[in-house]
Order: structure tokens, then C-alpha cells, then sequence
């Protein structure tokens, strides 16, 4: 096996640091490239993905990230869109083969239990999203495949989940705090770009994936990895929280051993291998669900050099939510929004910036109307109300939930890995 690694490294000797894109969409885990050519662009409904033969189109993109938008959605939405497509298909797939079909009555319950999570009717919901131009049919298919997979979860692994009592006991002991995982990893990724590399990828990646030493995989990652972390043996710096682990292999985290190497993942562009050099439990202080009091001054020309200028200018002229009201007195009051809500009733793309913010601080990192618009977002105060503790039945009930979201989550993973997906 090292004979045959010594050998390819010739034949890798070619990877530099322009590889460093491929691992950024590797990142990903979806390429964020354009549409293969251009009479595909001009064509709304020509295949940009393939699941198992079946199309997903540049519409049904574009639609995705439409809904994503209206949801507050943040990171790449594009890729974001077409990795939620694929997991869909794959999802309804599956639960065709177990005979679960969803009946219109079924879905439009679902439609309803989707919009009451914000004080809205399923025909609230369907109306505003008429009015944003996207595509009614396409939101109720997202419901659809939720509850499909719901189903599914439920049937193949409910009776396989058991929760003893010490479980309950130790988790009731550990209420304000909360137990997690983090890991130590390295990562190798490796070019499919074009047929020529994706044929020494097909040979050495197997070869790899048998590697069972750490330093055996960090000499083949500073042999053949694109990736920038190739300097450092593949290292992926410091411990990593299991939720940040990307999401395609988390799941396999918990249950390899240190020094295994998973099977290759095949990504857009690229194939990447994943050592587990070492895995911990870890107590932490719960996150519980604190009221936030956030300022939204609006600035007209997105993220143009003049709106990122006057948002600098903001910044250094205020300290506290209050100061921003003088900034806004003579504009119209639509420009200066202040909102009090707990965070889970926050849109998430809000959420995620303001989780990053202590009192007084600002994120410009958001837009809106399309990119036309940005917010300089000012956390102005974080309380925290106390929780009343669960009974045993709802702990009980929690940690269920917990392991069968763990059992779906590598269910999936096994559906990408076995499926033909073909993304562009």
C-alpha cells in the first residue's frame, strides 16, 4: 500500500496552490460555480443537478433561494439551495420505497404547522409567498419531503431507540449545563476537475481511506492534497465542536476510532478524506432561549463602498442602540427598526449574527431587497429568563429525539453515498 502511494506522487506532483478553490468549495460540500453553458443559463428549466436520473433544474434553484431569502437564511445560498434539492429527492425516494405517500390533505397540514410557527395561516404563508414571486408548488414539495422524512424516521428507527433510566437521570443532573462532543481531524482533499485527475483520485483515494496511523495520512497530505492545510499534515487547527463539523461527516465522528479515515466523500470537484485523531465529552453552560433587544438602521446601497463608508461612519458616532435615533432623526422612520423577541423567534440569519454580538456591538454582515439594502444590526441587550426543568417524561422524550436526529442525519449520509449525483 505505501509502494503503491509512493508511486502516484509523481503523478501528483502537479498540485499547487491554485487547488486552494476547489477546497473552498469542497468546504462547501456543493460547488458554487455558474451553469455549465451559456444556452443552459438562458434555459430556466434545463438540468443543473441530477439525483438518481432525476433533473433538478435552474428553476427549482432559483426558487430554493428565493424561499431561503424570505426565511433569513444566510452562508451561500446557491449552494445552500441545491444541497437542500438533493437531500429532498433523496428523502422522498426513500420513503416511496417504504410506501409512505403523502396525501394533499397531509401536506397542507403541513403547510399549516410550518406557517403557525410564525403566528401565520397556511394560506398566509402560501399568499406571501406568492407575493415574492416564488412558486407555491415548489414551497408545499420543500413541506412535502419534511414530512415524508418525518415518517420515515419514525418507521425505520423509532423502535430501535431506547433511553435507560440512568440516561435520564445523568441528563436531569446536567440541566444549566449541557453535555457535547468535540473532535481532533485532518482532512486530505483531492481534485476530480477533469477526467485526468479524477482518475489518479479514483486509485490513491482507496489507498488512503486504508491508512490507519496519523502519521501515515499526514505524510499523504502534504503529498497530495489541494488543500491549504496540507502544510500541517492536513490538521484542521484545534478542537472542533461536533455541530461545526461539516455536516456530510459529522455523523461518522462519533463513531470512528482515532486514527480511522472515513471513506472517500465525493464532493463537487473533489474527493475528501477525513481522519479522527482524538474525540472528547465536554460540559458546557446550556444556551437557553434569551429575549433580545437588536437595532436595524437600514442604508441604501448595499454593499457598495459609499453604504460600507457611512455604515463605518455609524459605527464610530454611536455606543448604544439609543444613539442610533439621533443618527436617524430626519430619515424616514422605516430606516431605524428596534425589536424585542426571543432569539428562536428571530428570523435565523438575524439570530446567527446577533449570537455573535455582545451589548453595543454591530454586524454589517446582512442585506436586504435583494443586496440593495444594508443593515448595520446593533445588539443592544441579551436577557436571559429562567426555564422551568422538564419532567422526566419530556427529558426522556428530548434525548429520543436527540439519537433518532443523529440516526437520520447518517441515514443520509448513507442515501448520498450510495446514490448518482451528478451536481454541476
Amino acid at each position: 500500500m505505501k509502494y503503491g502511494i509512493m508511486r502516484m506522487t509523481a503523478r501528483f506532483c502537479w498540485i499547487t496552490n491554485s487547488m486552494q478553490a476547489i477546497w473552498l468549495a469542497a468546504l462547501l460540500c456543493l460547488s458554487s460555480t455558474g451553469w455549465a453553458t451559456q444556452s443552459q443559463a438562458q434555459n430556466l428549466f434545463a438540468p443543473v443537478a441530477k439525483v438518481n436520473g432525476s433533473a433538478i433544474t435552474r428553476f427549482d434553484v432559483e426558487q430554493r433561494i428565493a424561499l431561503l431569502k424570505m426565511l433569513r437564511t444566510g452562508g451561500d445560498l446557491q449552494a445552500e439551495a441545491l444541497k437542500r434539492l438533493v437531500n429532498e429527492k433523496l428523502q422522498l425516494d426513500a420513503a416511496r420505497v417504504l410506501g409512505i405517500v403523502l396525501t394533499d390533505d397531509e401536506v397542507a397540514t403541513g403547510v399549516d404547522e410550518f406557517a403557525g410557527r410564525n403566528n401565520l395561516t397556511g394560506e398566509q404563508l402560501i399568499a406571501a409567498i406568492t407575493n415574492e414571486g416564488i412558486d407555491p408548488n415548489g414551497f408545499r414539495q420543500f413541506v412535502k419531503a419534511g414530512l415524508a422524512w418525518r415518517q420515515l424516521v419514525g418507521q425505520r428507527f423509532s423502535g430501535t431507540v431506547f433511553i435507560t433510566d440512568a440516561e435520564v437521570d445523568r441528563a436531569l443532573n446536567l440541566l444549566g449545563t449541557q453535555g457535547s462532543v468535540r473532535v481532533l481531524f485532518s482532512e486530505i482533499f483531492l481534485p476530480t476537475n477533469n477526467p485526468k485527475n479524477a482518475a489518479i483520485t479514483a486509485e490513491l483515494a482507496p489507498q488512503i481511506a486504508a491508512l490507519r496511523t496519523i502519521a501515515e495520512f499526514s505524510d499523504a497530505a502534504r503529498r497530495f492534497s489541494a488543500a491549504p492545510s496540507r502544510e500541517r499534515g492536513g490538521r484542521v487547527p484545534g478542537w472542533v465542536k461536533l455541530e461545526e463539523v461539516p455536516a456530510l461527516i459529522r455523523p461518522l465522528m462519533l463513531t470512528m476510532r482515532p486514527g480511522e479515515v472515513t471513506d472517500p466523500v465525493e464532493i463537487p470537484n473533489a474527493v475528501g478524506l477525513f481522519q479522527l485523531r482524538a474525540r472528547e465529552e465536554f460540559v458546557a453552560p446550556v444556551a437557553s432561549n434569551p429575549t433580545l433587544d437588536y437595532a436595524s438602521y437600514l442604508i441604501a446601497g448595499g454593499r457598495s463602498p459609499a453604504a460600507l463608508a457611512q455604515a463605518a461612519k455609524v459605527r464610530a458616532s454611536v455606543d448604544v442602540c439609543d444613539d442610533l435615533y439621533e443618527v436617524a432623526r430626519k430619515q424616514p422612520p422605516e430606516v431605524l427598526e428596534r425589536t424585542l423577541l426571543p432569539s428562536s423567534e428571530i428570523p435565523r440569519g438575524v439570530a446567527q449574527e446577533l449570537a455573535r454580538l455582545d451589548a453595543g456591538e454591530v454586524s454589517t454582515a446582512l442585506t436586504r431587497a435583494n443586496g440593495q439594502t444594508l443593515v448595520f444590526l446593533m445588539l443592544c441587550e441579551r436577557t436571559r429568563a429562567p426555564e422551568t426543568p422538564p419532567t422526566r417524561d419530556q427529558m426522556r422524550q428530548r434525548l429520543t429525539n436527540l439519537r433518532l436526529n443523529e440516526l437520520a442525519a447518517a441515514y443520509l449520509l448513507t442515501l448520498r453515498a450510495d446514490a448518482i449525483i451528478s451536481l454541476p
